[in-house]
């Protein structure tokens, strides 16, 4: 079972929009569904379509206050006012207007402020498409752990109008060009009907006003790695004549909507954990590889990640006989649990390192336990190892990769959340305070250093240019080459640790093979 939040954007629908609501009621027939709740927006609309909307609500009980008058265009805040709401069968209504037009985005960002549904899917106010598809779309979230559910007119839905071929041919193209910067392969991008689980369209900073928000959805649900499936839907499009709002001046704006976004990263809202900054440094898949090819020697197939992310690292070093993924950011595990669908040796769970009860447990122990670029965040780095060393097998090894050089501290640091970076002498040290012994350590991306120190300390940067990670990419398999052999300091150390055994425990460590370089 689930919930259902639908966004119906309305602007000048007068005729329509009665209609289109009504048809909404065929989603209350769903045994999949639990609750359905439909916020209907109207942005600023110039007819009558506020008095049908009062006319509408008020069938099912429901009074709305008087329309706002029209607020002028031009900068500033865009006011939404709840105009009334109320329960008609099993749908929650609520409508809400804003003061100004502000296109199809703004109105889809006002409604879903106020969404609380598990699943939000946009309907727009005329009767192109039939809500009746949707309830094919619900199996596909619950069946499938899909985050995201596209309806596709061009996948051989039940019936599909015939007209505006032009149109289509620049839908295709659009389509297209799109799943050519994404590598996605989509049939319908332009379509209306998306659905997509609210936390992660909350997730998202959409920007778009107008019908730009297609593309930079599309391609930003692309670049979250959301597990996105196609749905066929029948569509009875409309004419020019009919009232149909998209033109081919939307064309041309969507195809530099297209570029854009495809250029950008800002694929995160502003959070407690730094998603955004830490999503930039995932557009370097060289530089993980590189950190996967590093550690890959000392893992086990017994493995447990601590701070996992998106699954950078977690996709290099599966399969495994056993891997366990985790994170303490609900966006990044609901990005890993994408990852289990197809793989039954990989489970996802919430574990802080600084908490003990939240590790999983196995019986013998992990053999593995992975943690980069973590201990550095807690103020408690003692007990994090000790942690650590609790859900370890006796012969088992820590792969802790921490910051160097307490001297390049800077505003990087800062805005990652650092406490502190490292020596080789205070690492062997944590290591000993929670009963580990360093058996191996490796120093990692001296390239790095300078750039960190230019950006951090002397520029005082707060995130990492865009073309700089674009560079990164591109130059680590020269880096990769040339690192173990520049004259200073690693930016990272990689130590890789095993337990200090209790009396009568074995007090090795296996072989490594193809072992890193020191």
């Amino acid at each position: 079972m689930t919930t259902l939040t639908v966004l119906v954007p309305v602007y000048n629908e007068q005729h329509l929009v009665a209609a289109s609501l009504e048809r909404l009621q065929v989603l209350e027939q769903s045994p999949l569904l639990q609750r359905l709740q439909v916020i209907v927006i109207d942005d600023s609309s110039r007819d009558r379509t506020p008095q049908v909307l009062a006319g509408f609500a008020a069938a099912r009980g429901i009074r709305l206050e008087p329309a706002l008058p029209h607020a002028p265009r031009g900068p500033g805040a865009n006011p939404v006012i709840e105009r009334g709401s109320g329960r008609h069968g099993s749908t929650d209504w609520v409508f809400l207007q804003q003061a100004r037009n502000g296109g199809k985005g703004s109105a889809i960002r006002a409604g879903l402020a106020r969404a609380d549904g598990e699943i939000t899917v946009i309907h727009d106010a005329d009767l192109e498409y039939h809500p009746r598809d949707l309830l094919r779309f619900l199996p596909v979230f619950v069946e499938e752990q899909a985050d995201a559910v596209f309806g596709s007119r061009f996948a051989g839905g039940q019936a599909r109008r015939a007209l505006l071929f032009r149109h289509e041919i620049g839908n295709r193209l659009l389509t297209f060009l799109t799943n050519l910067v994404t590598n996605v392969n989509l049939t319908d991008m332009e379509t209306c009907y998306k659905a997509v689980r609210t936390t992660l369209l909350r997730s998202i900073p959409l920007v778009s006003n107008d019908f730009r928000l297609e593309p930079e959805l599309t391609i930003k649900l692309a670049k979250r790695e959301a597990r996105i499936f196609e749905v066929p839907i029948s569509y009875s499009g409309r004419t020019y004549q009919e009232g149909k709002k998209i033109g081919w001046r939307d064309g041309f704006r969507a195809l530099g909507a297209i570029l854009r976004f495809w250029w950008s990263d800002h694929v995160y809202q502003e959070d407690a954990w730094g998603s955004q900054i830490l999503g930039r440094l995932g557009r370097a898949p060289r530089f993980n590889a590189w950190m996967a090819d590093t550690i890959r020697p000392f893992c086990g197939q017994r493995i447990l990640e601590i701070g996992s992310g998106t699954g950078n690292l977690t996709k290099r070093l599966i399969p495994r006989d056993q891997y366990v993924a985790s994170d303490i950011n609900p966006l990044y595990l609901q990005t890993l649990e994408a990852l289990t669908a197809d793989r039954p040796y990989l489970d996802v769970t919430l574990t802080d390192v600084t908490r003990g009860e939240t590790f999983p447990q196995l019986a013998a122990g992990f053999d593995t336990v992975v943690c980069l670029n973590v201990v550095e965040h807690v103020d408690d780095d003692v007990g994090a190892l000790r942690n650590i060393r609790a859900v370890l097998a006796p012969a088992g090894r820590a792969i802790v990769l921490v910051p160097q050089g307490p001297e390049v501290f800077g505003t990087l640091d800062e805005v990652l959340g650092h406490r502190r970076r490292y020596t080789v002498a205070s690492l062997h040290a944590l290591a000993a305070a929670a009963g580990f012994e360093v058996k191996q350590l490796v120093h990692f991306n001296r390239v790095g250093r300078p750039a960190w120190w230019l950006n951090g300390k002397l520029l005082k940067r707060r995130d990492f240019g865009l073309g700089q990670i674009f560079m990164l990419n591109l130059l680590t398999p020269l880096f990769r080459l040339i690192d173990g052999s520049l004259p200073f300091d690693a930016l990272s150390l990689i130590a890789v640790m095993a337990p200090i055994a209790a009396p009568g425990e074995a007090a090795t460590i296996a072989p490594a093979s193809g072992a890193a370089p020191r």
